[in-house]
């Protein structure tokens, strides 16, 4: 497949997590459409075989997998690699999101949750991808989620939430003075408002309402909105862009 953005992208192997989740999937069919060979990752039992199958090119692969079993990570990038070839990139979309309606209503249960999936997951998940990346000799790039609540505080009984997304913020600048001199960057995609069933959950009219109020664009993003500059992070227009948090909020965070 030509590249003729010299984005180089081309047959390069791509490991998606949360790719079964609305900006995941938007994610992969980005990468694909680049020429990327791309590995799906999520829960078992999740939609991966169907989406699949509508990947543009060949070489790609499916894989469930729990991402809060720290243990197994190297062992699932170790068949990433088999089955799609040296990594070069890791977009980590992979996220959970438990609304509270106050902060006294949040539970240790649901606090663990979050920073098992959204923190402590993304830091080993990082660290055995970026291993995989100084071996191949070549270098790669990393690209994390992180939420506008890492600036805010977040919003609509989300604190939670923003804490452990503002932990990768942080964790992702460290990692990237880490892995730098190996030519592998590490960035963040920080969205604001997506229209995506876990944005809407616990989400009511009114607050819906106030919130897409105070975007300048005066609406939602739409999950392809996000895939975009993902794929430009993973890119070589890229290669001297690393430890930044890219904010694509439509205005509604500006800093």
């Amino acid at each position: 497949m030509a590249d003729p953005l010299g984005a180089g992208l081309t047959d390069r192997a791509v490991m998606v997590t949360g790719a079964a989740g609305a900006i995941g999937r938007e994610v992969a069919l980005a990468f694909a459409r680049a020429g990327s060979r791309v590995a799906l990752v999520d829960l078992p039992g999740t939609a991966l075989d169907a989406l699949l199958g509508e990947l543009e090119g060949s070489g790609h692969t499916a894989i469930g997998a729990d991402l809060r079993d720290a243990a197994t990570h190297p062992a699932l990038v170790a068949r990433v690699e088999r089955e799609v070839g040296p990594l070069r990139a890791l977009a980590h979309v992979a996220a959970v999101l438990r609304r509270a309606a106050t902060v006294d209503a949040v539970t240790v249960e649901e606090w663990d949750l979050q920073h098992e999936v959204n923190l402590r997951a993304s830091f080993f998940l990082n660290r055995a991808v970026a291993d995989a990346l100084r071996r191949g000799g070549t270098g790669g790039a990393i690209v994390n989620f992180s939420s506008q609540g890492w600036w805010t505080g977040g919003f609509g009984g989300s604190v939670v939430y923003a804490a452990s997304k503002g932990g990768i913020v942080s964790m992702s600048r460290g990692l990237a003075r880490t892995y730098g001199p190996d030519a592998v960057t590490v960035n963040v995609v920080s969205p604001g408002g997506v229209d995506t069933p876990m944005f809407h959950d616990g989400m009511s009219p009114d607050a819906l309402a106030a919130f897409v109020h105070q975007i300048p664009l005066g609406r939602l993003a739409q999950p392809a909105e996000l895939a975009s500059t993902v794929v430009f992070l993973a890119s070589d227009h890229a290669r001297y862009i690393t430890g930044a948090t890219v904010n694509v909020s439509g205005g509604q965070l500006m800093y």
